[in-house]
């Protein structure tokens, strides 16, 4: 890999368990990471999780929105003593997901093209969902433009939401002082929930430097949510932390004021 980001630190904001890949990309490049994770990630309790379970049987088509819905829910169903329905179709928003299905040896894995919602509907596996059931594996809480959508098309759908995001307790000073040093050069952020967690954990010291530091973010609507928030210099990216980096390079390798 090209060192595009030689003497650049990117401030890494994933949850822990997903920071990892992206720093040694970063690095990879020829830069620093400095990783703060703004959002953690606690699985739900199993006894939440028995009815879901027990419907899980009985579904069609089970949707897997993130990594961590296929870690979470993987687990879940282990530990549950369940497995998924050999007769059900899986699909997978974005090859992250599918990549940690395969970690749990789930095979012919359905992912669309692109890394959202919108995408996933567009598959035409699922245009024709009348009288279905389908099951989604999300974390607590989220868009309900999916189930929305299937519902329309006639599918009776259900949540497993066997996880939850929660602003994590972490004291910014070490950042906030490398940051006022002029030793953050770009933030980047994989959620509108990461930003706003990020915002609060820096406190009114650190805003200013948030809304002027340029901030990558991995889809438009992260990034719209950003620009919403004041950020001045928003650039979204591919998905992905391949995406993220490749737009990290091509935006240093340019002069900017």
């Amino acid at each position: 890999m090209t060192q595009g980001l030689l003497q650049r630190t990117v401030l890494v904001t994933r949850p822990l368990q997903q920071a990892v890949g992206l720093a040694q990309a970063i690095q990879a490049a020829g830069g620093a990471a400095f990783v703060f994770p703004a959002l953690a990630i606690e699985a739900v309790a199993s006894a939440a999780l028995r009815v879901p379970l027990a419907q899980l049987a009985a579904a069609d088509c089970i949707i897997f929105i993130s990594p961590n819905a296929a870690q979470f829910g993987m687990a879940a169903l282990h530990s549950g003593g369940c497995a998924l329905p050999a007769a059900a179709q899986c699909f997978a928003v974005g090859p992250g997901t599918a990549r940690a299905l395969a970690e749990h040896a789930v095979k012919d894995v359905i992912t669309p093209d692109g890394q959202d919602s919108e995408a996933l509907l567009a598959l035409p596996q699922l245009h024709d969902v009348a009288g279905k059931r389908v099951m989604i594996v999300r974390g607590v809480g989220g868009r309900s433009l999916l189930a929305d959508t299937l519902r329309k098309r006639g599918a009776t759908v259900d949540y497993l939401e066997c996880y939850r995001r929660v602003r994590p307790e972490a004291d910014a000073t070490a950042l906030l002082a490398q940051w006022q040093a002029g030793g953050i050069d770009a933030v980047t952020v994989t959620s509108a929930e990461t930003l706003h967690n990020l915002a609060a954990l820096l406190g009114e010291a650190g805003r200013p430097l948030l809304l002027h530091t340029p901030l990558f973010a991995p889809h438009e609507k992260i990034a719209a949510a950003a620009r919403h928030f004041g950020v001045a210099e928003v650039i979204a990216t591919a998905g992905g932390d391949a995406g993220l980096v490749d737009g990290l390079i091509n935006w240093f390798r340019k002069p900017h004021d």
